[in-house]
């Protein structure tokens, strides 16, 4: 009997790039299971927070667990008291509406899935949250990638960037605020201008406010500019669920419906995170200031090595997110030379190609929402690692 030979299926425009991997490694899954594998690793790498302890989140998912809630499928749009939790928590009242994801990263993709069309294109940020740039591919013609990595700026997409960057075709343009992985965010007034550009061009902002609890200052687009927000909500960062993979939608109704009409997931969110989610959302008062606190501390220790390495500068501080970007170009030693160096010592740390074609060989992403003595830890290995990495050149 004769094979039928197939024609391999063809790479994808929009196919990830290539993760840049720590030595010794062989695949991304592979180094993800190393680092997630050892308890005495330091999670400096993906702005997870590890600042929780016994604050109700925790509790409130066992015990959705022990009550064998996992064997029945939640409501496919959230349940009604998380939706409700989390519009509270916006400050957001019924004149919009909400779907609950599988996480901000499903929010993305379901967002550029619904608004653009084959011609359109949309305008990111690099440095940014790439993740966005690849899903924006898939659906319109092509992504405006600007650079935004200078003082000249302010190291963030502003309206007037956007402005000289946008033309008929442009649909969509994305707002991370504040901004993965520098920590810059906006003023009030560049979210004016924001609404100005969106509401004359007939275009959406996609504000995707992961880290806005970290800030010092924070205003949601969806106050300012409605009709043409869609808003990102996530539980992965300031609630420390990363691993839970929960999320939001939220925009007006308009907006929300269509959304609802392409959705994959119409089984429901995992019902163990939601009971955590809005564990976490109810007991937030009681911890919000600690973890904020904390994270600005931790930022400060940092500050202080960085300022010990003649070439090394901080991009944007204080950061807004709980992340910040080291500058080394300067220094004599790469960004992926010292994520190597602080992995053989349980430190896991980013070199800045996963948030950046143009820039990632400037920078070493590290974010600070841990307890302050890996923080101390954490600046006595990057200000010895720098020694030994200029002594072996």
């Amino acid at each position: 009997m004769d094979c039928v030979v197939r024609d391999m299926i063809s790479p994808k425009k929009y196919a990830k790039a290539t993760k840049v991997l720590p030595k010794g490694f062989k695949s991304a899954n592979e180094f993800f299971n190393y680092v997630y594998s050892d308890p005495d690793m330091i999670w400096m790498g993906q702005n997870t927070n590890h600042l929780h302890d016994k604050d109700g989140i925790m509790e409130a998912m066992i015990a959705s667990i022990q009550e064998n809630d996992y064997c029945k499928y939640p409501p496919p749009e959230g349940f009604p008291r998380l939706k409700e939790l989390v519009m509270d928590d916006m400050g957001l009242g019924s004149e919009y509406d909400i779907l609950i994801t599988a996480g901000a990263t499903e929010s993305l993709y379901l967002c550029a899935n619904d608004i653009l069309e084959p011609e359109n294109n949309t305008i990111t940020c690099d440095p940014g949250y790439l993740i966005i740039d690849n899903f924006a591919s898939r659906f319109g013609d092509h992504v405006k990638s600007v650079p935004i990595y200078n003082e000249t700026c302010g190291y963030k997409l502003t309206p007037e960037l956007v402005s000289e960057n946008l033309d008929k075709n442009t649909k969509l343009v994305s707002l991370v605020d504040p901004l993965n992985p520098l920590g810059s965010s906006y003023t009030r007034q560049e979210r004016k201008e924001f609404k100005d550009i969106a509401e004359d061009h007939d275009i959406y902002l996609l504000h995707d406010i992961t880290y806005r609890d970290f800030a010092h200052d924070h205003q949601l687009m969806a106050e300012v500019c409605p009709e043409h927000t869609v808003t990102v909500y996530s539980f992965s960062k300031i609630y420390g669920m990363a691993g839970m993979r929960i999320g939001a939608i939220i925009g007006v109704p308009e907006i929300i419906n269509s959304i609802r009409s392409i959705v994959i997931n119409d089984l429901g969110t995992n019902v163990v995170a939601q009971n955590g989610a809005m564990a976490a959302i109810e007991s937030k008062p009681q911890w919000i200031d600690r973890v904020k606190g904390t994270t600005r501390q931790n930022q400060d220790i940092i500050k202080q090595a960085v300022d010990q390495v003649d070439g090394a500068h901080i991009a944007v501080y204080p950061s807004d997110g709980n992340m910040m970007a080291i500058d080394m170009i300067d220094t004599g030693v790469t960004p992926r030379e010292m994520a190597d160096y602080l992995i053989e010592r349980k430190i896991f740390a980013r070199e800045g190609s996963y948030t950046s074609k143009h820039f990632g060989h400037r920078y070493l992403r590290v974010s600070f929402s841990i307890p302050t003595t890996q923080v101390e830890f954490f600046a006595e290995c990057f200000l010895e690692g720098m020694e030994a990495l200029k002594v072996s050149k």
